[in-house]
């Protein structure tokens, strides 16, 4: 069978086909901009466009930061006139002085107010912009990723090196318009004394290059540090998720150790951070204040000497306290920024990923499929096994006609779950087709296949969300009647409706305070209120009793009627759902027919019901 026009559409043809359902409504726009793709820039010049996205409010907290510090640095002078003032005329007013002053101390606290208040409005705003940006990338990252890539890691880099990037946004600008009241307070000693300027200013090319020297051996601490940080939480991580696996086993201790491990790591790397700014942030901070002690000593001769004024040397002596608060501050921020830059990169890492599965351009909607499937030669291993083992699936063929419910049978290893995800295109295939309607499944959107072939796992994860919003996760609008007819169906409204708050009922992380059959079940009735075409079982009611199981049969038997099913069986029980039992044995099909045509024609297939096989192979795939 072809695709046809009946059953695709062209994506850019259907404004709103509806496949990716929202729960809630859109209250706040999308980012403003995403950093640049290009790999050959720096870091920083990547993550322009988002400043550059805020350019305006940039600009005017910029703004306001100069007009402020320009009034900050302007004190000393007119303190300095104040005080020559007083000297020379011993009767003179200094009323307009003190009214200049405290003009001067309200604007600028208004004007400071403003930017710091504007600064980090800024820097939140692109902290939330790169959460969303790396939060979305990470929803259409393929499986491969997260078969490589633990989750403790990725939550680290989505969080804490986030947060390093917003404390440099933050704090950078502060920095750099200390640097501009450093400028600003050269130019005004310049036009008080040049010797004396000179002098306050000689230790500075050593500070800088001490800063250079700490930033050089600070950067790959501060990566170093990073990374086992997200050690730590991973291992964290872990350990809360799996819990009861830890307390079954009694392995608290050994966890610990591990934990003390990972932490002893950061603990080192941290340490040697600490180290370094030690070394080189008091050298740092004291150089400048050498500065000031020789002004002090040459300034009061001067001063004695009559060459300059009491009120010059105040403003002076206010002014070299300006040009040292930049150093004082250039430690914290050479750390941060090499911080920064580390986090970034682990970013970029992530923002860098190139989804394995992702919508072919020209990809099309899959609007009404009438079902069938079929696996045409299809090979496939999984990324990242050993290339010298033999695939997964190796000449694979199938068709499964629309409305057809067909069971796949096999020992441990033969590619059963594989096929699933394969169908659900949760990986693509290495050599061969899969075709749905006749249509390639890479020719299609992953919206819109996923919207019709959905899969229920033998390990259902249940969000800690009610029961009542877990079921409707695949249908957030739908109505209370409809849930409870699915959750009816699986078998599920009995316990629910023994819950003290029913369908309100909060269940714990993953669904662990309701048993392992009733996972199952309340996941069976999230696939079957989304009402998909194809409707993958894989092993879905391996936890439920048997009298249970026999209910849900005997309501899935009506429900199944019309819609293609593949059911990946372990269970005599579940094998009597079906129309059709294929058996696999590696990586292909071995045989094929009803259950009582295997049974007695297949020795292979009455040894694996014997034996009950039921595990699962590398990758989960079973």
């Amino acid at each position: 069978m072809n695709g046809t026009d009946s059953t695709v559409a062209d994506a850019s043809s259907s404004d709103d086909p509806g496949f990716e359902p929202l729960a809630v409504e859109d209250r706040y726009p999308p980012p403003a901009a995403r950093p640049d793709p290009d790999r050959d820039k720096g870091w920083f010049r990547r993550l322009l466009p988002l400043l550059t996205a805020h350019r305006l409010t940039f600009g005017a907290t910029l703004a306001c930061g100069v007009a402020g510090l320009t009034l900050q640095v302007s004190v000393p002078m007119v303190l300095r006139h104040a005080v020559d003032v007083a000297l020379d005329q011993r009767s003179g007013s200094l009323e307009a002085h003190v009214w200049a002053l405290v003009a001067i101390a309200v604007a600028a606290f208004g004007l400071r107010f403003a930017y710091r208040y504007l600064l980090f409005w800024v820097a939140f705003h692109i902290e939330t912009d790169l959460r969303s940006i790396i939060y979305e990338h990470l929803t259409r990252l393929s499986f491969s990723f997260y078969d490589r890539v633990a989750a403790g890691e990725v939550i680290s880099r989505a969080n804490s090196d986030i947060r390093s990037i917003q404390l440099l946004l933050a704090f950078g600008p502060l920095v750099g318009l200390s640097m501009l009241s450093f400028v600003l307070a050269v130019g005004f000693m310049l036009s008080i004394h040049v010797p004396l300027t000179l002098l306050a200013v000689a230790t500075m090319p050593f500070v800088f290059v001490l800063g250079q020297r700490m930033r050089d051996l600070v950067f790959p601490l501060s990566w170093i540090t990073q990374g086992r940080m997200a050690e730590v939480a991973m291992v964290v991580d872990e350990n809360l998720s799996g819990t009861r696996v830890v307390k079954s086993f009694a392995a608290e201790a050994e966890q610990i150790a591990l934990l003390s491990r990972a932490a002893q790591r950061l603990r080192w790397s941290a340490t040697a951070l600490v180290d370094a700014r030690a070394r080189f942030n008091p050298l740092i901070e004291a150089l400048p204040r050498l500065g000031m002690a020789s002004i002090l000593l040459y300034g009061g001769w001067l001063a004695i000497e009559g060459r300059i004024g009491i009120g010059a040397l105040l403003a002076f002596s206010s002014y070299v306290i300006m040009i040292a608060v930049p150093f004082r501050m250039l430690g914290f921020m050479l750390l941060q920024a090499q911080r920064a830059a580390a986090s970034s990169q682990r970013i970029f890492e992530i923002l860098d990923e190139v989804p394995a599965v992702a919508d072919r351009p020209g990809a099309r909607h899959l609007l009404e499929p009438t079902g069938r499937v079929e696996f045409r030669d299809v090979r496939f291993a999984y990324p990242g096994a050993d290339p010298d083992a033999p695939p997964v699936l190796d000449g694979f063929d199938l068709v499964v006609d629309p409305g057809e419910t067909v069971a796949l049978v096999g020992r441990t290893g033969c590619g059963k779950t594989t096929v699933a995800r394969l169908l659900c295109r949760f990986y693509d295939v290495d050599a061969g087709a899969v075709l749905l309607d006749g249509n390639d499944v890479r020719d299609l959107t992953l919206a819109s296949l996923r919207h019709h072939a959905n899969q229920v796992t033998d390990e259902p994860f249940l969000f800690s969300e009610s029961i009542r919003d877990n079921i409707a996760f695949g249908r957030p609008d739908a109505p209370l009647d409809d849930i409870v007819q699915a959750a009816t169906a699986a078998q599920a409204h009995g316990f629910v409706c023994e819950l003290a708050d029913g369908y309100d009922e909060v269940v714990g992380e993953r669904g662990y305070t309701l048993s392992g059959g009733q996972r199952q079940r309340i996941a069976l009735a999230r696939s079957l209120l989304a009402n998909p075409r194809i409707l993958v079982l894989d092993d879905a009611t391996s936890a439920v009793d048997v009298q249970v199981e026999e209910d849900i049969h005997g309501a899935l038997r009506d429900l199944l009627a019309d819609r293609t099913t593949i059911v990946i069986a372990h269970r005599l029980s579940t094998i009597a759902l079906v129309d059709r039992v294929v058996l696999l044995e590696h990586g292909s099909v071995a045989a094929s027919g009803t259950h009582a045509e295997l049974l007695a024609t297949e020795p292979r297939y009455a040894a694996i019901l014997a034996s009950g096989d039921d595990g699962h192979d590398g990758n989960g795939a079973s």
